[in-house]
């Protein structure tokens, strides 16, 4: 299946300017060379690598468009076999007509991910490259595309490589001792090689560490906004919005389901999530939302707890209160513009509270610079410049690699026979693997590439 030429449409949908159709594989320019005939007149094998060429695509004899046609010629393309791209008009006619043309003389249709799993398979990206393209693709803010340009330039992967180095050298020397003990090499590793094993350790452990921020600059910062009905919850995730996305009125339990949207906070995805007022109903729908705001209480990355500071608190403050948790909560006492005496000192959860009146916008600001300060320590500023993973299946490899090493390391400081190192060796090395896909499984690049579009 690697060697047929695939083809697919690379643009969305719909109408456009323009709507671009990729072709790979062996046959590309033959296929090209059926239905496109250039204005210079030059045979299709002819034209200039990496040139872009004017002409008309034909079925037959019959014109199907006016077009620009890119020849990437291999194995310095994208998939490292021959590309062409058609450059012809958008909208849904012109562009489907233009891949029914390129498929009935040669090419079948490209299957999810198809493009970039050949670049994998054909060695041009290894699989941390791979998954930077869909992360690219999918990136809410400039700090998160600015990890995935990172990764996608291969930065993860020298460091691994640098790392499979570091372990290799130590594998190296334990099978020189194991095999030719005559050669009288002493059984304790090298102080050079034990400095190898500590610096795999120091690097693993980092990137683990680094998996949380990647996380939330990559997916964002779930944040549900609760409190008992009618306290300024919609309120509040408009002003932040700067529209009226949630219904404000005075009517307790307006809010039935769960509203979600994403903010761009200072680069972090923050995706704020109004619930429904926390209270006991009969109304059977309200409950509803009642139930699932209790859900989202607990899976939240941070809660903004509001109370209505028009208003002592009351039993369904309490209840709200014993269900958060103190270390993924802020404090908003909202409607300050009405504010009367209020005694917060029962919510002993809630370590500094904010004063905001959403309706008149004000403290506004000064909520989002608490909630960025509140999830985003000093460090996350150049964590950009720095190697972050952002995919657990990175991390659950590099535990492996940490735990490896771990082992290595009590095998030494118990005294125990350099023979008993080779298998944690081993996993070291293997766990690193995965991690570029060296190691890698049909059914985990099955689900890697599920996630791309067909065209990519």
């Amino acid at each position: 299946m690697l060697f047929d030429t695939i083809a697919a449409i690379s643009t969305p949908r719909g109408e456009g300017g323009i709507g671009i159709v990729r072709i790979s594989g062996n046959n590309a320019l033959d296929i090209l060379e059926k239905i496109f005939k250039p204005k210079s007149g030059k045979a299709i094998k002819g034209l200039r690598n990496y040139s872009i060429n004017y002409g008309h695509i034909f079925d037959g004899e019959t014109l199907v468009d006016e077009v620009l046609v890119s020849i990437m010629k291999a194995p310095n393309t994208y998939t490292r076999e021959d590309i062409v791209e058609i450059n012809c008009h958008g909208g849904f006619v012109i562009t489907e007509k233009v891949l029914e043309v390129v498929l009935k003389n040669g090419a079948r249709i490209a299957e999810i991910g198809e493009f970039t799993r050949r670049a994998f398979l054909n060695g041009r990206i290894d699989l941390t490259q791979a998954e930077a393209v869909i992360d690219l693709i999918h990136g809410k803010t400039e700090k998160s595309v600015s990890l995935s340009l990172n990764q996608l330039r291969g930065d993860l992967k020298e460091q691994i490589e640098h790392l499979k180095k570091l372990v290799l050298d130590v594998a190296a020397h334990i099978n020189v001792v194991l095999d030719y003990p005559e050669e009288g090499i002493d059984d304790p590793l090298p102080e050079h090689l034990v400095e190898n094993l500590q610096e795999v350790l120091d690097t693993t452990d980092r990137l683990i560490r680094s998996y949380d921020k990647g996380k939330m600059i990559k997916e964002g910062i779930k944040t549900a906004i609760v409190g008992k009905p009618n306290v300024g919850k919609s309120s509040i995730l408009n002003s932040v919005l700067k529209e009226e996305r949630a219904i404000v009125t005075h009517v307790a339990g307006t809010t039935r389901d769960i509203i979600e949207e994403v903010v761009n906070l200072k680069g972090i995805p923050l995706v704020l999530v109004d619930t429904a007022g926390i209270r006991k109903t009969d109304d059977l729908v309200e409950n509803i939302g009642v139930e699932k705001s209790k859900k989202l209480i607990e899976s939240a990355d941070l809660i903004l707890f509001v109370v209505d500071g028009s208003r002592p608190l009351d039993e369904e403050d309490m209840k709200i209160h014993e269900a958060i948790k103190a270390e993924k909560v802020i404090g908003i006492l909202n409607k300050i513009d009405i504010k009367e005496d209020i005694d917060l000192s029962p919510l002993t959860k809630i370590s500094k509270w904010l004063e905001i009146s959403a309706i008149k916008n004000q403290g506004i600001d000064e909520m989002e610079e608490e909630i960025y300060r509140h999830i985003i320590d000093e460090n996350i500023e150049d964590s950009s410049q720095k190697i972050t993973i952002t995919n657990v299946r990175h991390k659950s490899a590099l535990e492996k690699t940490k735990q490896s090493i771990e082992n290595i390391f009590e095998t030494i400081e118990s005294g125990l026979p350099m023979d008993l190192m080779a298998v944690d060796i081993k996993g070291a090395l293997d766990s690193l693997s995965e991690v570029t896909g060296e190691i890698s499984s049909e059914d985990l690049l099955d689900h890697i590439f599920s996630n791309f579009c067909v065209g990519k």
